[in-house]
C-alpha cells in the first residue's frame, strides 16, 4: 500500500490483520498450499515435543538429577512463560523488523527450541567428552540437562501465540478458520510421529550404534525435521513490515492532510482509533517529534500499561480464557500422568520394585502401552480437525466446544472408574477430540470477536461515532496461550501433593475428569459465542 501522497518510493504499511474501517485491504484468499506450509511449524513443535514427552524422564535419570529438583524442572518454564507470554505477545505487536510482526520472534524460539534439544540430549555426552572428574561432571552434566529442559520448554510454549497471530495478521476469516484447523492436523501428526519413533529401539539398529545412543538419534532427527519444518513455515506467506506513520510524512505535509497509514499502538493491547480515514494530527505530530522509534515503544511497552490491558479484558475475552485454563488444566492432569496411570494401575506394575523384578518390568511394559495410547490420541486429533469443518454447520463453534470437553470428562471418567487395557486405548481417542478442540475453536472465537470490532469500528467511523480501540491480535493470542502456561503450574505444583495424599494415581484421572466436567457447564454457561 502507498500513502496518499502520490509521492513514488514512499510506502508505508499496516497489518492486514488490525487496519483502520477505511483503506484498507482485504487480504487476499490463501492457497491450500500456503495454508498447509503456515501449518509445519506445529509439525515440527509437536514432534520435538512427542520426543521430549519420550526421552526427558530417562535423561534426567540418567544424568542422575535428585528428586527434590524435578518440581523446579517442571515449574521454572511455565512460571516464566505465564508472566513473560504477554510480554512477547506485546513486543510482536510493536515489532517494525522488515521481515514483519511475528517472524522474527518465531525464528529467535525456534533457535531456542533447537539449542534446548540439544542441550538436554547430548549434555551428558558433552560433559562426558570434556570433563573427567565424576563429581564436577555430575554438577555440570545436571545443569546443562535442567537448562536445556527448561529453555525447550519456555520456547515450545512461547512460540504457539507469535505463530496464530501470524496467521491472522495476514488471512481472511474464512481462511483463519481453515488454517486453524490444519494447524490441528499437523499438530496430531507431528506427535504421532514422535511417539513412534520414540518407540524404536535404536540402541540395536546400525544408525543407534553410528550416533551412539539413543539420544542422539533422536536429536538427529528432531534438529533434522524442526529445522525443515520452520523454514518451511517462515516462507509460507509473506509479512508486510509495519511501519512508524511519522518517519513516512513528508516535510510539505501537513497534520491535516495525514493519510491513515500506521497502526501504531499506543496503549498495550490496543490500536489507537481514526475517524474519518485520518490519524489523529496530535497523536502523528507527537510520534514526529520522537526520533528514536525504539524510545517510543519501549515507553509504549510499560509492565503498568501491561497489567492496565489485562484488567480492562473484555468480559467475554477474560471468559473464554477462564474456559481455555479450565479446559488445559483436565487434559495436561491426564495426559502427564497416563503412563504412569497405565503402569500401576492397568498394568498393576510397581515403579519403584528392583529393576529386575516382574513387578517392574509389568510396569515398563504399562508404560509402552501408554505410549501406545499417546500415539492413539494424536492420530485422532488429526483426524478430528479434519472433521470439524463438516461439523461446524450443523451444531457450531458451542456444539464442538461443548462435545470436546464432556467426551473427554466421561472417558477419563469410564477409565478412572474402571480401568481396562482394552477400553482405555479406545477411549484415548477421546482425548484426541479434546486435544483437537484446545488447538482450535478458543483461537476460532478470538477471530471472531476480532471481526465484531473491526465491524463496529467501520460502522462508528461513518456515522461518526465517538473513537475507540481495536485490540492487537498479538497480545489476545499470546493472553490465550498464557493459560496452559497456567494450567502447568496448577497441575505440577498441585497433583503430585493430590497423589501423595490419596496413595493413588487413580485420583488425577478422577480429577481429571471432574475438571472437564465443570469446563463443559462454563462453555454452554459463559463463554460467548458468534452466529
Amino acid at each position: 500500500m502507498g500513502d496518499s501522497s502520490g509521492q513514488p518510493g514512499i510506502h508505508t504499511y499496516k497489518s492486514l490483520a488490525e487496519e483502520g474501517p477505511f483503506g484498507s485491504v482485504e487480504p487476499p484468499k490463501r492457497p491450500t498450499g500456503s495454508l498447509v506450509m503456515h501449518s509445519m511449524a506445529m509439525f515440527g513443535r509437536e514432534f520435538c515435543y512427542a520426543v521430549e514427552a519420550a526421552y526427558v524422564t530417562p535423561v534426567l535419570l540418567s544424568v542422575g538429577l535428585p528428586k527434590s529438583l524435578y518440581s523446579m524442572v517442571w515449574l521454572l518454564s511455565p512460571i516464566l512463560g505465564f508472566l513473560l507470554q504477554p510480554v512477547v505477545g506485546l513486543a510482536s505487536d510493536h515489532c517494525r523488523a522488515r521481515w514483519g510482526r511475528r517472524r522474527p520472534y518465531i525464528l529467535t524460539l525456534g533457535v531456542v527450541m533447537l539449542l534446548g534439544m540439544a542441550m538436554y540430549l547430548n549434555g551428558d555426552a558433552i560433559v562426558s567428552a570434556l570433563i573427567a572428574d565424576p563429581r564436577t561432571k555430575l554438577i555440570w552434566a545436571i545443569s546443562i540437562t535442567m537448562i536445556g529442559v527448561v529453555l525447550f520448554d519456555f520456547a515450545a510454549d512461547f512460540i504457539d501465540g507469535p505463530i496464530k497471530a501470524y496467521l491472522f495478521d495476514v488471512c481472511t476469516h474464512r481462511d483463519k478458520e481453515r488454517g486453524l484447523h490444519y494447524h490441528a492436523l499437523f499438530t496430531g501428526l507431528g506427535g504421532a510421529l514422535g511417539y513412534l519413533l520414540g518407540a524404536i529401539d535404536w540402541a540395536h539398529l546400525e544408525l543407534g550404534r553410528l550416533l551412539g545412543t539413543e539420544f542422539q538419534v533422536m536429536f538427529f532427527f528432531s534438529s533434522l525435521v524442526l529445522t525443515l519444518c520452520f523454514i518451511i513455515h517462515l516462507c509460507s506467506i509473506p509479512e508486510a513490515p509495519l511501519r512508524d506513520a511519522a518517519k513516512d510524512i513528508p516535510p510539505q505535509q501537513g497534520p491535516q492532510d495525514l493519510a491513515l497509514s500506521s497502526d501504531r499502538m499506543y496503549e498495550y493491547g490496543s490500536i489507537e482509533k481514526v475517524k474519518n480515514g485520518y490519524v489523529n494530527p496530535e497523536l502523528a505530530l507527537q510520534g514526529e517529534k520522537n526520533k528514536n522509534p525504539a524510545e517510543q515503544t519501549r515507553r509504549t511497552m510499560t509492565t503498568k500499561s501491561l497489567l492496565r490491558a489485562l484488567m480492562s479484558m473484555p468480559p467475554h475475552y477474560r471468559c473464554l480464557c477462564i474456559s481455555h485454563l479450565i479446559g488445559w488444566t483436565a487434559f495436561l492432569s491426564n495426559m502427564l500422568f497416563f503412563t504412569d496411570f497405565m503402569g500401576q494401575i492397568v498394568y498393576h506394575g510397581d515403579p519403584y520394585g528392583a529393576h529386575n523384578s516382574t513387578e517392574f518390568l509389568i510396569y515398563q511394559r504399562g508404560v509402552e502401552v501408554g505410549c501406545w495410547g499417546l500415539c492413539i490420541n494424536s492420530v485422532f486429533s488429526s483426524l478430528y480437525s479434519y472433521f470439524q469443518k463438516a461439523l461446524v454447520p450443523y451444531i457450531g463453534l458451542k456444539g464442538l466446544y461443548f462435545m470436546g470437553y464432556l467426551l473427554f470428562g466421561l472417558g477419563t471418567g469410564v477409565i478412572g472408574l474402571f480401568p481396562n487395557v482394552y477400553s482405555t486405548l479406545v477411549i484415548c481417542t477421546l482425548f484426541g477430540v479434546m486435544s483437537s478442540t484446545l488447538y482450535t475453536v478458543p483461537f476460532n472465537l478470538i477471530t471472531a470477536y476480532h471481526r465484531e470490532e473491526q465491524e463496529k469500528q467501520r460502522q462508528q467511523a461513518r456515522g461518526g461515532g465517538p473513537d475507540g480501540s481495536a485490540r492487537g491480535q498479538g497480545v489476545d493470542c499470546a493472553t490465550l496461550t498464557c493459560m496452559v502456561q497456567l494450567a502447568q503450574i496448577l497441575v505440577g505444583g498441585g497433583l503430585g501433593l493430590l497423589v501423595n495424599t490419596a496413595g493413588s494415581v487413580v485420583v488425577v484421572v478422577i480429577t481429571a475428569s471432574a475438571v472437564a466436567l465443570i469446563g463443559c457447564c462454563f462453555v454452554a454457561l459463559f463463554v460467548r459465542y458468534m452466529d
